[in-house]
């Protein structure tokens, strides 16, 4: 069986459960417990901290650790505009974001009067810059956006979109969980940056949001003040040392890693084209993440399709494993020109960072099934 959902979940690496387990077992200590226990696992979280700080060009201080990019998400788009609150009242994105940010968004509307724009994106998925620009009022608190889409894998011109708002003193988010091991995030030019461990090798359950020290963030989480009040509750040092860990390697490994698989996906895209007439790729055709690629196959069922693929040994799937489950045809998708009822026909296939080997036998077999529904 061959795994090609990895923009779903991907499988812990063996270094990080290694790094992980002491944090389990031996040195278990609540890190904010004034006793010599408590102080190693104090030093092993800081120490975390200051490695996933350097990957993202960030200070130590920046850096929350979360249970994952939703709630990451969620706290930079809820805790930076209600920070801002009741000076700004108006948080501008994109209507193919990942649903954590754009449900953030409709909250901000219902519950506190927050007005929401969401910015054009054109036939693969492009922001652009200009636009940003344009939509920036005098009491905007905040830009999200999606640094790659976790449906077609699109990359938006992070450092344009920042130097659009240059001068206006408007925070970016960025949305970097697909991101993550493929591209750098160390000159982004974001005030805040949400991640997710599994998609890199950490456990489900393990995330971060880096926001700089100097933006006022109402946290989610009330209690203790842990984190520097961003994020209360006892912190598990365990997660945040297998993210860390992570992190450094996926990092460590991302040129490499992005040439290697780029190269793999793109004649994967090519043999799929020819072979099966009714295909089209969805996304940007070269802006797009090394290990994504995404078509739509008119007159079929996406559902249908991803069957007979793992018949042939092919896992793959329809798009967000977040939405999994929906029988709404993607708002990603939609939002990109595409017919409802050919967006219910999407199917995606993402490579793990360290894939090898040509993926010619996947597209015989993505003709096959195309062929047999």
């Amino acid at each position: 069986m061959l795994y090609l959902d990895n923009a779903a979940t991907t499988p812990v690496r063996p270094e990080v459960l290694a790094a992980m387990e002491p944090h389990l077992t031996r040195a278990f200590g609540n890190p904010s417990s004034h006793h010599t226990v408590g102080e190693r696992a104090a030093r092993a979280l800081e120490d975390a901290r200051a490695r996933v700080a350097a990957v993202l060009g960030m200070r130590r201080g920046d850096i929350v650790f979360t249970s994952g990019g939703t709630e990451a998400n969620n706290l930079a788009v809820k805790g930076i505009a209600l920070g801002a609150a009741p000076r700004a009242r108006h948080v501008v994105t994109t209507p193919i974001e990942h649903e954590s940010i754009l449900a953030s968004a409709d909250y901000l509307r219902r519950l506190h009067g927050f007005e929401v724009t969401l910015l054009p994106v054109d036939a693969d998925g492009l922001v652009r810059p200009d636009d940003v620009a344009a939509a920036l009022r005098d009491d905007t608190a905040l830009v999200s956006i999606g640094l790659a889409n976790n449906e077609i894998g699109t990359v938006q011109d992070a450092r344009g979109i920042a130097d659009a708002l240059a001068g206006r003193r408007v925070p970016l988010h960025l949305d970097a969980v697909q991101a993550a091991g493929w591209l750098p995030l160390a000159d982004t030019g974001a005030d805040a940056i949400a991640l997710a461990g599994h998609k890199i090798g950490a456990p489900p359950g393990t995330g971060v949001l880096a926001v700089r020290g100097r933006i006022p963030i109402e946290p989610l989480l009330h209690g203790g003040g842990q984190q520097r009040g961003r994020r209360s509750g006892t912190e598990a040092v365990a997660d945040a040392v297998g993210f860390a860990t992570a992190l450094e390697l996926a990092d460590a490994e991302r040129a490499d890693s992005a040439r290697r698989v780029a190269a793999i996906r793109d004649a994967f895209i090519s043999r799929v084209l020819a072979l099966v007439p009714s295909a089209r790729l969805t996304g940007h055709p070269t802006r797009r993440l090394p290990g994504t690629a995404s078509f739509t196959f008119a007159g079929t069922s996406g559902e249908a399709v991803l069957l007979e693929l793992e018949r042939r040994g092919v896992v793959s799937s329809s798009g967000s494993a977040c939405a999994a489950g929906s029988d709404e045809p993607s708002h990603v998708l939609v939002a990109l020109g595409v017919p409802p009822q050919e967006a219910q026909t999407a199917v995606r296939f993402t490579l793990a960072h360290r894939h090898q080997g040509s993926l010619d036998a996947v597209a015989d077999a993505v003709a096959a099934a195309v062929a047999a529904v």
